[in-house]
């Protein structure tokens, strides 16, 4: 992998080129400053970065160009010109299609010391060492513009995993079934009725082809009108505590009674009770 580094600034933009991979020994391309004069106009000077910067995208032909992320400082005079060198840094990258990576100071700080908090002095002796060169770069932006391209070669394998793994969570999972053409699958509609609606196959609490709910039904085996009444109303078998086809209650004398009037309710037609008889053998009958 190859990376062009740029610290942008108006006054001094740094560039350097590294080439390698992450867990492997890095190796400088080359280095330097890209220059504008201080009393020329913003434009001019806009214009000379950019010229800079395209002449290092024609020698070296980088796969990807870090620049180092913007953030507020109180001189708000130096945060506005290192935003357009930095804008102008991503245009030229973007015209010829180039993938550019922003990375903040802290980030390029921890990656290349171990401490976000690093000063100038630090991170130029670690891309001295990082680089196996003779001296630290000179002047600062360059070096900054090294650990830029470093901190990418060393971070970007870890970040296209992220992004992966995130795009794949972010694929909806309905994408992933195999739908039938010209069936729909929206809770309204839909071919295999099983809502809670109509159905073709009538297994809800309405009407239904068989009926086996509590209402009307084919077969009557409900609690109303039934055709074998086997309810305690009223009944072709008489079972119930009123009247019975065969008596057998206490308390009758007869057949029919002492007139011979048919027996009333709790009358029985063969008395079978332990009060009266067919033949009366009373006591008083056995003494005379």
């Amino acid at each position: 992998m190859r990376v062009l580094g740029v610290d942008p600034g108006l006054t001094r933009c740094g560039v350097g080129v590294v080439e390698g991979v992450a867990g492997r020994p890095l190796t400088m391309l080359g280095v330097g400053v890209v220059r504008t004069p201080s009393d020329a106009e913003l434009g001019d000077r806009l214009v000379a970065v950019e010229r800079g910067i395209e002449a290092w995208l024609d020698e070296y032909s980088p796969g990807c160009v870090a620049v180092e992320r913007v953030f507020a400082q109180h001189n708000v005079r130096t945060v506005m010109g290192t935003a357009q060198a930095s804008a102008i840094a991503m245009l030229c990258a973007a015209r010829r299609g180039i993938p550019v990576a922003l990375h903040t100071p802290s980030e390029v700080k921890a990656a290349v010391t171990g401490s976000g908090r690093a000063e100038k002095a630090q991170v130029g002796a670690m891309v001295t060492r990082l680089l196996r060169l003779d001296a630290p770069p000179r002047p600062a932006d360059a070096a900054d513009a090294l650990a830029l391209a470093i901190c990418h070669i060393w971070r970007a394998p870890a970040q296209n995993r992220l992004q992966q793994a995130v795009a794949a969570h972010r694929t909806p999972s309905a994408s992933r079934r195999q739908t039938t053409p010209g069936i729909s699958r929206t809770p309204g509609a839909s071919a295999t009725p099983r809502t809670p609606g109509a159905s073709a196959t009538p297994r809800t609490s309405g009407a239904s082809a068989t009926p086996r709910t509590s209402g009307a039904s084919a077969t009557p085996r409900t609690s109303g009108a039934s055709a074998t009444p086997r309810t305690p109303g009223a009944s072709a078998t008489p079972r119930t505590p009123g009247a019975s086809a065969t008596p057998r209650t206490p308390g009758a004398p007869g057949a029919t009674g002492a007139s011979g009037i048919a027996p009333a309710p709790g009358a029985s037609a063969a008395p079978r009770t332990s009060g009266a008889s067919r033949a009366p053998r009373t006591l008083k009958g056995r003494s005379a």
